[in-house]
Order: structure tokens, then C-alpha cells, then sequence
């Protein structure tokens, strides 16, 4: 069994055209991470052909074997390649330690494996595992870090030690100038243990998940899990961005070792759910596969590169055969059109309003010297050449103009970061097609320096959602305007009143978790609209989409060339 070392310099990988976010290396790789001061060695298996933002498993592996043995002798690697999933093994060196340090190893790890230096993971579907005398780290890391992981399972007893983590929270920390953030919070988190009896530290750690996961007293069971608990059905909110969905599950009688006949129902179960970031907290959704949901794949051959989104059309819409909206839907920077279709839940709301989204996937970009090539973010460089990702949009709506009927008049682009950003770019480059933009989490390219648009005609009203903490928006320290903006964004949002002449003074108000400033034009249309969210980082958020439609798309179309706010002239 080979094991391999990342080269420094990725940048010499050629990307695969006809698939721009496939894993420039595959084979088990050895990485390290360092923690309390000390560097720590672990494995990452990249099977042929695996592309960015798959499933994760971070593995604690049993201590009475060598790590690379185990990983040669075990059903694991053969497991990822069958999936198609990233997984990392930690490394014991010995005895696993059970007092807290190789648990925060484990948690390191977590935090390394996001860092894009050689592939790309999400944080929304990283799940731990822990077989072995590694069963007892795995739960000391999930219960110190819980609100960071998507799912856990370990195999064999456990005993006092795997409680120490009970009640300690991991500290939250800023990660600075990146997608991933650690709000490290006790909550709700699907648990599946496999022991030879519920009994003695073993009951006592069910208890705990159980009361973690607001779990009822009823017992279930089915050919796998003979003890499943699920939460209480009592709900006291909306769900729309945290579901009460984290089960308890128990195999008795296990004291074998864990094979890939037992684990594949195991893995079917965690991967029911994901860890989206949220406002407030990091928030925990059953996962909404674009397949399951009804989207339809879709590519085109653009500028040499195979480009591809998401489609979904209710079947309402279908039915119907009517002309209706049409939503543009971009992921952020890293990201891919499936993660974002479930992390925004647009199609939800197209279900519910009756319009199609499009969910489509960004080009690619080199984000550092001898960096990968294929981080996936819009209008991004390759080999120095820029890619033009308003063609490529333009022509995936005309593509969805030969099969369905489009309201032309009601056209709109929304996204997240990178995303953001994008849609900003559509809004002053294709005014005539889009009829309202709402970028999220970002307006502009910080790392660019690019002219402000001196005309955007017809006009495009904006609706701006960010976060008051985040770090992509946000200057505590320099920002302007009464939301503290960096500068770079205060001056378009100003040169944006300039353009469209607004009042000066928004007026302003507050709905739940938002807090709006509004700027009306000479007819009091209200043509700019920011929204801070609050205790919210670099993210966005289900509810997002809602609002972004019923408050601001719905309101506004584009007919004869001219804006129309309720079927009125904007401006």
C-alpha cells in the first residue's frame, strides 16, 4: 500500500475539462496537523475520480493494530471508493490518550481537512467515527464540538473516560478571511453505537445523547438498531433552518468488528443529515439530494469546459404550461450546485410560489500561488485566462428557454458570496434580463480593484443580506454607513444612490433576526435594500430565500425595457 506525500506546488495538476471539480491527485495520502503545540500525523484517502464537496469520515481507528495495517486489512478505502466519499484516519501513535488531548486532535483535524490546500470539503457533511478504543475519542470529540459535526458512530464499549467531554465546549474561534467558522455549541446530533449491552458508562452515554437530542421515551427498533429513540414531537418553531430531526440509535450485542455490511446502513443514516451555517448557531437539516427532490441535471460546453446546473420545475409549473419566473440560484466560492440547492432551500420555495430556479455551478479559479486550479468561484482565472461566467449564465437561461414557458418580465438573480458577488455582476451587465438582484454575504470582489458601473439601465433594484459578523462585509473597526460596511462595499452601495438618485436616509426597521435600511427613489420604490442579520457570520440561510422572494423578487418586473415595481413604472 503506497502512501504518498502532497505535492507543495498543485498548481501543476491540468484540470479536467469535462469535469472542473474532480480531485487533481488521488491515493492515500499522509498529512499533518499540529495541536497543543505538537505536530500530529493523519491519513487522507482520495479515490480515483472523486470530485469536491462529497461526504467526509473522519476515522479514530482501533490502537492494538498500526494505522496503515488497519487501513490494508479493513473494508474502508474500498468503502470510499464505492461512495465516492473523503476519508481521513487519525493516526494513535501507540495507546490512544483519554485524557481530552487526542480528542482535540481529532477536532483539529476536522478544521485541516477544510483548508483547500490540496482538495475541497464543506463543513455541512463531515461526520466522525470511532472504532475500538477510538470509539472513546470520537464521542470525546463530538461532545466538546458537537454543533461542528453532521453525525457520529462508534463501535465497541465505552467507558467513564468517554463522558470527560460532557460538559466542556470547545472555544469558538474566528477563522478569519475563510468560509469555515467554529461556533463549537452543545446541540442536537444523530448518534448510532454499536456495544455488547446497554449498560453501566454505555447507558450513561446514551442517556446523554438522548437528552442531547431532546429525545422521547419510546423505544423503536428495526432489523439494525435495536434501541431508536426520536426527538419529542413537540415544535415551538418554524424549522425552516434547524430541523428536529437527530436520532439515537443502539446495536447491542455487537463485540465483532465493524464491517462494510454493517456499516452501510450506518452510513445511509448519518448522511440523511447536514450542518449548515446559520444565524446564531450552525443548524442541523435533513439533506435535500437534488435527484430525491425532482432537479434535473443539465450541462453545455462553454469556452471549452463542461458547465452544469440544476433545474427544478414544480410539477405544478409543469402542468400548467404558463409562462413563470425564472430564479437564478449561485452557490459561493468552494461550493457546488448541489450543496447550495440544499443549503438555500430555493427550491422550496419554487414549489411553493411556482417558478423555476436554476441552481448552476460556478467556473474555475487558482485562489493561491501553487494553489489548486479548481477551486470552484465565478468569473474566476485559469492559466491567466479570465473566464466569462455572465456568457455562460446567459446561455443556460436561453437552454431553458427552449423547453419551458419563461416569464421574461420576471427574471431574477440571487447567491451567496462568490455567488453574491455574481449576482451583483449580472445586474450590471445583463440589466435587461434580470429584474431584481439580491446578492448575499458579499456585493463585490474585495480582491479586485473594479471601476463602480457609471449606468445600469434599465435599472436593477438590490436587496444586500449579510451577517453583522461577518468577515467578508463587516469593518468593526473602518466600516461606513450605519450597518459598517467596508469601504470597498460602502462605496458601491453610494455610488449605487447615486445612480438610481436615492433619499440619503433609509428608513428603517427591524423583523426578527434582520434589521433593514431601505432606500427609496424619487417614487418612493424602494430600489436598495441591506439587511444585517443578526449573530450571523459568512453564511446564509433558508429563510434567506423566502424573504428574498415574497419581500423583494415578487414585487418587481421588467417589461418594454422598463422597471415595474407592483405593475407600476419604477422610476
Amino acid at each position: 500500500m503506497e502512501i504518498k506525500t502532497f505535492p507543495e506546488d498543485m498548481s501543476v495538476f491540468e484540470v479536467n475539462p469535462a469535469n472542473l471539480r474532480e480531485c487533481l491527485v488521488s491515493g492515500l495520502f499522509k498529512e499533518t496537523v499540529t495541536v497543543n503545540g505538537r505536530e500530529r500525523s493523519f491519513y487522507t484517502y482520495l479515490a480515483p475520480g472523486l470530485t469536491y464537496n462529497r461526504s467526509c469520515l473522519i476515522v479514530a481507528p482501533p490502537d492494538d493494530v498500526p494505522v496503515e495495517e488497519y487501513l490494508e486489512n479493513s473494508f474502508w478505502l474500498e468503502f470510499a471508493r464505492k461512495k465516492k466519499i473523503f476519508i481521513h484516519f487519525l493516526n494513535p501513535e501507540g495507546k490512544w490518550n483519554l485524557d481530552g488531548s487526542d480528542a482535540d486532535y481529532m477536532n483539529k483535524v476536522y478544521v485541516q481537512v477544510q483548508s483547500r490546500k490540496y482538495y475541497v470539503t464543506m463543513q455541512d457533511n463531515i461526520y466522525a467515527a470511532g472504532i475500538g478504543a477510538g470509539a472513546q475519542i470520537a464521542q470525546q470529540a463530538a461532545m466538546k464540538m458537537t454543533s461542528e459535526w453532521s453525525g457520529l458512530v462508534t463501535f465497541g464499549d465505552l467507558g467513564e473516560e468517554a463522558l470527560l467531554n460532557a460538559e466542556a465546549i470547545q472555544k469558538s474561534e474566528n477563522m478569519g478571511k475563510v468560509e469555515l467558522s467554529i461556533s463549537a455549541a452543545k446541540t442536537q446530533l444523530p448518534v448510532w453505537m454499536f456495544w455488547p449491552a446497554n449498560e453501566g458508562s454505555n447507558q450513561r452515554v446514551c442517556d446523554y445523547w438522548k437528552k442531547q437530542n431532546d429525545s422521547a421515551a419510546e423505544r423503536f427498533s428495526n432489523q439494525e438498531a435495536d434501541e431508536i429513540y426520536f426527538p419529542v414531537p413537540v415544535r415551538k418553531t418554524s424549522e425552516i433552518n434547524e430541523e428536529k430531526i437527530a436520532q439515537v440509535r443502539v446495536t447491542n450485542g455487537f463485540s465483532g468488528k465493524a464491517t462494510e455490511e454493517i456499516f452501510e446502513p450506518v452510513w445511509k443514516f448519518l448522511t440523511m443529515a447536514r450542518r449548515h451555517r446559520c444565524h446564531g448557531m450552525k443548524a442541523l437539516r435533513g439533506y435535500k439530494d437534488p435527484a430525491a427532490c425532482g432537479a434535473t441535471l443539465h450541462t453545455l460546453e462553454v469556452q471549452g469546459f463542461t458547465r452544469l446546473w440544476y433545474e427544478y420545475v414544480p410539477e405544478q409549473v409543469k402542468a400548467a404550461g404558463k409562462p413563470v419566473p425564472l430564479v437564478v440560484n449561485l452557490h459561493g466560492r468552494g461550493g457546488s450546485a448541489e450543496s447550495f440547492m440544499d443549503m438555500s432551500s430555493m427550491n422550496c420555495v419554487a414549489e411553493e410560489r411556482g417558478f423555476i430556479v436554476l441552481f448552476p455551478e460556478a467556473g474555475i479559479h487558482q485562489q493561491r500561488p501553487g494553489g489548486l486550479r479548481n477551486i470552484l468561484l465565478w468569473n474566476g482565472f485559469y492559466k491567466e485566462e479570465k473566464i466569462d461566467d455572465v456568457d455562460f449564465i446567459l446561455k443556460m437561461i436561453e437552454d431553458v428557454k427552449h423547453r419551458y414557458a419563461i416569464d421574461e418580465t420576471r427574471i431574477y438573480a440571487c447567491g451567496q458570496s462568490s455567488g453574491g458577488m455574481m449576482t451583483s455582476e449580472l445586474a450590471i451587465r445583463a440589466p435587461q434580463v434580470f429584474a431584481a438582484a439580491a446578492p448575499w454575504s458579499a456585493i463585490k470582489d474585495p480582491d479586485h480593484d473594479v471601476p463602480l458601473p457609471t449606468e445600469i439601465s434599465p435599472e436593477v433594484p438590490y436587496f444586500f443580506l449579510f451577517g453583522e459578523n461577518d468577515w467578508l462585509c463587516v469593518d468593526r473597526e473602518k466600516g461606513e454607513l450605519e450597518y459598517h460596511v467596508a469601504p470597498d462595499i460602502a462605496a458601491f452601495l453610494e455610488n449605487l444612490m447615486e445612480l438610481y438618485d436615492l433619499e440619503k436616509e433609509p428608513k428603517r426597521y427591524t423583523c426578527g433576526e434582520i434589521s433593514y435600511y431601505v432606500y427609496l427613489n424619487k417614487k418612493k420604490v424602494p430600489m436598495l435594500t441591506v439587511g444585517t442579520v443578526k449573530e450571523m457570520s459568512h453564511a446564509n440561510y433558508p429563510w434567506e430565500s423566502f424573504i428574498t422572494y415574497d419581500q423583494f423578487f415578487a414585487r418587481f418586473s421588467k417589461k418594454d425595457g422598463k422597471l415595474l415595481y407592483m405593475g407600476e413604472d419604477a422610476v
